[in-house]
């Protein structure tokens, strides 16, 4: 049986310092064949020349080198360049394990009606590490909040249909975005049972610089111009600012008549 090709797609901005080491934690995978897609998103630092030296050593990489367009943009290039029928997206900072990909493949391979399979995680640094607890899936939970890190596996041909992450979205988290249109009209989530990903916290980590209230009223506004039929079938109306009491409090304007 001929095992389906796996692209991990690397975006890396200034990440040189631990570009390798990323790269090593996706060679190391027990799955094969991949490939990885490195794409140097205008990096200021050694990023290039770390991308260019691995490609130079292993025959399963590509180095895209392209001007700052951002994650987004960076993500769509090297998936566009892919040619594999599965994507792993996987930031330039952080790690997976060796049997991420295989066991993901597996159920990836054999149940067509699961779009998204992704693992346990934890966040880390130099000195601590700690179980990052994430919520059950469920599309009545993804329209308040994500639940799903952007390392998770997905066929190519989905991100496709959903014509890829929304580049425009600049204010962070587009890849909660990303899961919301790809899953709010069906598709199954799996998550495994295992930690197989390891997310590495940094001054510039962007869960940390995404947070601010006036981001979050931009993302809010922008999430429900684009998919206002979601919140309204998940959460009664529009997600707000408060985003746990949306569905209460849209629920109460529409019986006062205000909605």
């Amino acid at each position: 049986m001929i095992r389906p090709l796996i692209s991990v797609v690397i975006p890396c901005y200034n990440q040189g310092k631990y570009l390798e080491e990323t790269v090593n934690s996706v060679l190391s995978s027990t799955y094969r064949p991949l490939e990885i897609v490195l794409v140097n998103d205008g990096s200021t630092d050694n990023s290039l020349e770390i991308a260019k030296k691995l490609e130079a050593h292993h025959r399963e990489i590509q180095v895209i080198d392209q001007a700052n367009g951002g994650v987004a943009n960076a993500r769509n290039n090297g998936i566009a360049h892919a040619k594999g029928k599965y994507i792993l997206p996987l930031d330039g900072d952080d790690l997976i394990s060796d049997n991420y990909i295989q066991e993901a493949i597996k159920i990836l391979e054999i149940q067509p009606e699961v779009k998204v399979v992704y693992c346990q995680a934890v966040k880390f640094n130099e000195q601590t590490q700690k179980q990052w607890k994430l919520k059950p899936f469920s599309r009545h939970q993804l329209a308040k909040d994500n639940m799903i890190f952007v390392a998770a596996l997905f066929r190519k041909s989905d991100w496709e249909k959903v014509e890829g992450f929304s580049e425009d979205m600049k204010m962070g988290r587009e890849d909660w975005e990303f899961w919301i249109k790809m899953l709010k009209n069906g598709g199954e989530v799996i998550q495994l049972p295992f930690v197989g990903f390891f997310y590495r916290l940094t001054p510039t980590s962007k869960r940390k610089n995404t947070g601010t209230n006036q981001k979050k009223r931009e993302r809010i506004a922008y999430l429900n111009a684009k998919h206002l039929d979601f919140f309204e079938r998940e959460l009664n109306g529009p997600l707000r600012f408060q985003r746990t009491w949306s569905k209460p409090y849209n629920t109460l304007l529409k019986m006062l008549g205000k909605l």
